[in-house]
């Protein structure tokens, strides 16, 4: 994987992944920063997993929304202290275990993101079953 940024001006960047084409700002004006890029990611790589894993397990789900929230330290380098990530599902109540089983299994296993996160932040979860 290789991805190509180039600096437009200010704190504004454009990112380029093959045929992909983004905007990064720092300044939040043109694109997301940085630190939201890697909120977004964990979010999308734990989504991806929980789809595949409760797919698997042949739940009925929809409406899957992840948010995902973070604390920063004062002092610099600003990192994340803790990390909140929220999923919230359609499903019936009865397969609420299989849904908490497949957020661990990727936020503990298979997401590649929350692996590089967990060495210097808390990662924790909340789950919201909507009938």
């Amino acid at each position: 994987m290789k991805t190509t940024t180039t600096w437009k001006h200010g704190h504004a960047f454009e990112s380029r992944l093959e045929d992909n084409v983004f905007q990064v700002d720092g300044n939040r004006k043109e694109g997301p920063n940085p630190k939201a890029l890697l909120l977004t990611a964990i979010a999308a790589c734990s989504g991806i997993d929980v789809v595949d894993i409760l797919e698997k397990m042949k739940v009925v789900f929809s409406d899957l929304a992840i948010d995902a929230e973070a604390d920063q330290t004062e002092e610099h380098p600003r990192v994340f202290k803790d990390i909140l990530v929220t999923y919230r599902l359609r499903t019936a109540a009865e397969n609420r275990p299989k849904v908490v089983k497949a957020i661990e299994l990727s936020l503990e296993k298979y997401c590649g993101v929350s692996a590089m996160l967990r060495k210097n932040s808390a990662i924790n979860y909340t789950l919201e079953v909507l009938n």
